[in-house]
């Protein structure tokens, strides 16, 4: 039985769209006309399909699938696995109970591609934009060692883990940028639209000004000059950025010098570090090769350096060096990383080891995160009121020379 996307008119014609189950493209098209739909397209969700005149739907959506979503249907297979449920039988449960069209449409190819005796590993395979490359090595794991369901838990543990710790890490940096962005328009409307007039006044007067007004006036023509001028050449600056970060070798400096900054390096290497070792956690704890989890942990670190070092690490593995000498050798990875892994390695329990860096790993990033959050909160409040002040003092300051002057 394979999975088709519809797009149909009913009697009233009014379009229609959705997801059917056949055998055929031809039992897709008669059972859409038992309902009084006529089929404008159908499109097969899977490569399984090869009827004549259907062609292979790309999931035009699978980009938009957001991570919460996968870590829901994660968790929700594996318990209906855990519950003794076939995976065909899952994966039909979770189509009828889902409420992302896209999500249902990714769980629908590959109930086509498990029906058509292919394994889950394979069948996530052909949608990578939705699982990435530990969802794969895991399930391939589970399935091979009869312990899918197991696996299954663990990785929607590892997913539930990642998203809490995005989002901790997302949420601290709302407050931050929104301050920001109102003190940037506070500041500009101010300067663009309540200076101007107010020292037109003051020079009709012809007196001589303070210091901090003189230098108020000259930012404020500046801006109202140049202002148009800036927000393009920011647009353009940002675009340029963005293509430019687009060659690996420049995006590499640049993520290397990341790295090397005092608070913003901190959070990207623990980030990082926290990712790799829950990752090569699971997998090791999961019978999957060293070798094989290294390749793995690989796609989950975002930094370059860190990703390379990683690389390098995994090629010397491979010629006989053990794990924890090979990511000391870089200098990239926290010590704590590089001590718990020798270990680990000395006592035969590699991914303990590798589970209590990464929870480290995660506090310590969730625990700077909340402290440096705190302590930006008021800064940047008092930075805001300091430059509005200074503002209103430049403004007061010819009002109380002209006030001085007429006593």
């Amino acid at each position: 039985m394979a999975a088709f996307h519809y797009n149909a008119l009913d009697a009233a014609g009014k379009p229609s769209t959705g997801m059917i189950e056949a055998d055929s493209a031809r039992l897709a098209r008669t059972q859409l006309r038992d309902k009084g739909l006529f089929v404008v397209e159908l499109d097969a969700l899977s490569d399984t399909s090869t009827q004549k005149g259907v062609r292979s739907f790309n999931l035009p959506f699978r980009k938009r699938i957001p991570l919460s979503e996968v870590s829901l249907m994660l968790r929700q297979l594996a318990t209906l696995l855990e519950a003794g449920l076939p995976l065909e039988q899952a994966l039909a449960v979770l189509i009828e109970q889902g409420d992302n069209p896209a999500m249902r449409q990714v769980i629908a190819a590959m109930r086509s591609e498990v029906l058509a005796g292919n394994t889950l590993a394979r069948a996530m395979d052909k949608h990578r934009d939705t699982f990435p490359e530990i969802h794969r090595a895991l399930i391939n794991a589970g399935e091979a060692s009869g312990e899918l369901a197991t696996v299954m838990d663990k990785l929607a543990s590892y997913s539930e883990a990642q998203q809490a710790l995005q989002q901790k890490i997302g949420l601290a940096m709302v407050y931050p940028a929104i301050v920001i962005t109102v003190a940037v328009l506070v500041v500009g409307g101010l300067l663009l639209f309540v200076v101007p007039p107010v020292v037109e006044v003051f020079q009709q007067t012809r007196q001589a000004m303070p210091i901090l007004t003189r230098a108020l006036i000259a930012i404020s023509d500046f801006l109202t000059a140049t202002w148009l001028y800036l927000i393009a050449f920011l647009v353009a600056g940002s675009i340029g950025a963005h293509r430019a970060l687009q060659q690996e070798a420049l995006r590499f400096q640049f993520h290397l010098r990341l790295l090397r900054l005092p608070i913003v390096g901190k959070l990207i290497r623990g980030s990082n570090t926290a990712r790799m070792a829950s990752t090569l956690s699971i997998l090791v704890g999961s019978g999957v090769g060293l070798l094989t989890a290294l390749n793995a942990a690989c796609g989950v670190v975002t930094n370059l350096p860190m990703r390379r070092a990683l690389e390098d690490a995994a090629t010397k593995v491979r010629e006989g060096v053990t794990l924890s000498r090979a990511l000391a050798a870089s200098g990239l990875f926290p010590p704590v990383l590089v001590h718990l892994i020798a270990s680990g390695e000395q006592s035969g329990r590699l991914d303990t080891m590798l589970d209590r860096v990464a929870k480290q790993q995660t506090q310590e990033v969730s625990g700077f995160t909340t402290a440096l959050t705190s302590i930006m909160e008021p800064l940047l409040i008092l930075f805001m009121g300091a430059v509005v002040l200074l503002i209103v003092l430049a403004i007061l300051l010819p009002i109380i020379q002209m006030n001085q002057m007429v006593k």
